[in-house]
């Protein structure tokens, strides 16, 4: 016979299913308009431009998951199992790329390298040396590469030092004292033991070069996501949008599929041997040096150089640009990410705290379901979400009339659907953290509680709670960094005459006013660096 849930948790229970599955209509939504009649724009698309979408997409992905995964991870060994000058604050420092999206990366890597950037004019000023262009041009596909690679491989990097940072020493040092050099060891015991980490990393790095605009617009890549915006802003054509946006999701769940089988082929069990943290072992002569130039390149290519460009770009505009309808950006965008990581965070507890209450299927399965949508693009979010509130407003038509407002289309020009399509997007990244809280304290304390007379609600709220404190923050911080630099909604499903600071600076760079988008910008990327630093402060000081 089986266990009655307590009425409390049953109440979690139904709480939590009535958010996921709000969450989850626009997908299925979508998945269902897919398989409507397809248009003639539809077929021209399929015939003659469909194949090209998709070779550009895989090998970009491709590309740059291989060159993140050899930075990434040999960045990560490096720091984790050798000692050199400035190891201390490289460690964190490589980690800075992440602050900057892509899209900024791209246009002032080409704003620097253009005819009149500071390379070529100091070339040409003070070294009396003149370049041909096409040394310098990146708005091309081995441009997109590098600017992925460049910004992304943190994913790779973090993940992987991670899994480094409670390592199994003796692996490595039984390898060493048979005889293996440290190339050796890194191809045949490292690599090995910690590819389930550098593939999580990869995938991670992948699905935002899947999810992103902003880099391939600019650059003039055909991917799905330009794709997408081209058909549906360009042809009107929202059914052929849609039907793009499925073969994107089809492939988004074929790459997830790999990445199940690439991890789960291989395990290793540490039943048996020692884990410990591995020492670092100081590096002499050369070698030293050429660790710290390595890792110094990478920083300054990735972080320095960027940021260094945009403070001076500010400078030089920031007259023009700081005025009250700037303080309106970052008012929009303050307000629109805060609002949503709250959301976020609030769903999240919901369905965490369900999900560790109650054993099966069910909860499992929910759970499954609230972090499907950060695997999914923005773009594909964006298709759905909006035909999903069409179709709400015209359910709504008649009400609408009865109070009567002026138009039927309420919903589907709201800000609450860009809102909603944040949440949608970012549940994950949120939901992350708040189970990892909930499994750090584990039920003990709550069954404490409960064994001296609290009920469930009481004991989340005074205890539960309150434990979990550095996780909600952790959460809500990562989560409103991520809106913050989000694009592809932005620019799809924002409301009439509302501009963010990412839609700003996208739209003066599409229009080649470069110097005008970077105090937008730098305030993105520095927002962006005091959220990670107060997060990795944050991460520091809770107990283990």
């Amino acid at each position: 016979m089986k266990r009655k849930l307590p009425t409390t948790v049953s109440g979690w229970g139904a709480l939590a299913l009535f958010f996921v599955t709000i969450l989850s209509l626009p997908t299925l939504f979508l998945i269902f308009r897919v398989f409507q009649p397809p248009s003639e724009n539809w077929e021209h698309i399929r015939e003659y431009m469909l194949q090209s979408y998709i070779t550009d997409t895989l090998l970009l992905a491709l590309w740059t998951g291989v060159f993140a995964v050899a930075i990434g991870t040999t960045l990560a060994w490096l720091v984790s199992a050798y000692d050199f000058p400035l190891r201390g604050t490289l460690k964190w420092a490589l980690l800075m790329p992440l602050a900057i999206p892509p899209y900024i990366g791209a246009y002032t890597y080409h704003g620097m390298l253009n005819y009149t950037g500071v390379i070529q004019v100091t070339l040409r000023e003070h070294f009396d040396t003149a370049v041909s262009q096409r040394y310098f041009d990146i708005m091309n596909m081995p441009g997109a590469v590098f600017i992925f690679t460049l910004f992304l491989y943190p994913y790779v990097y973090a993940i992987t030092r991670a899994f480094f940072a409670s390592q199994a020493t003796s692996l490595v040092e039984n390898a060493r004292v048979l005889g293996s050099g440290p190339v050796r060891i890194f191809l045949r015991v490292v690599i090995p033991i910690a590819r389930g980490a550098i593939v999580a990393g990869a995938t991670l790095v992948v699905l935002e070069v899947l999810n992103d605009y902003g880099v391939v617009s600019y650059f003039g890549i055909q991917t799905f996501s330009t794709a997408i915006f081209q058909t549906w802003f360009a042809f009107g054509d929202l059914d052929a949008a849609i039907k793009l946006a499925g073969i994107l999701m089809g492939i988004v769940f074929i790459l997830l599929f790999l990445e199940k089988l690439l991890r789960g082929r291989r395990q290793f069990s540490y039943s048996n041997t020692k884990v410990s943290p591995l020492k670092p072992v100081p590096l002499k002569g050369w070698h030293k040096w050429m660790a710290v130039f390595y890792t110094g390149i990478i920083f300054t290519l990735g972080f320095f150089l960027p940021v260094a460009q945009l403070l001076y770009w500010s400078f030089l505009t920031y007259e023009d640009i700081f005025s009250n309808t700037f303080l309106a950006l970052i008012r929009n965008s303050a307000l629109a990410a805060g609002i949503s990581a709250a959301g976020v965070v609030i769903i999240a507890i919901v369905i965490a705290n369900f999900a560790r209450m109650s054993k099966g299927w069910l909860p499992a399965l929910t759970s499954r379901l609230t972090v499907l949508g950060y695997s999914i693009p923005g773009a594909v979010i964006a298709v759905g979400v909006i035909s999903f509130f069409i179709s709400m407003d015209e359910w709504l038509g008649a009400f609408y009339s009865s109070v009567g407002a002026s138009t039927n289309l309420v919903l589907s020009t709201s800000i609450v659907m860009l809102l909603f399509a944040y949440i949608i997007r970012f549940m994950a990244v949120g939901y992350n953290s708040i189970e990892a809280g909930f499994d750090k304290i584990g039920m003990k304390f709550n069954e404490a509680s409960r064994t001296l007379g609290m009920g469930w609600t009481e004991t989340f709220l005074r205890v539960d709670l309150k434990m979990i404190r550095p996780a909600i923050f952790s959460g809500f911080i990562l989560v409103f960094v991520d809106i913050l630099k989000e694009l592809p909604l932005t620019l799809i499903l924002r409301p009439f005459n509302f501009e963010t600071l990412a839609s700003m600076a996208y739209r003066y760079a599409s229009d080649e006013r470069i110097q005008e988008a970077a105090p937008a910008s730098i305030f993105i990327v520095l927002v962006s660096g005091v959220a990670m630093f107060i997060f990795h402060i944050i991460i520091e000081k809770e107990p283990n």
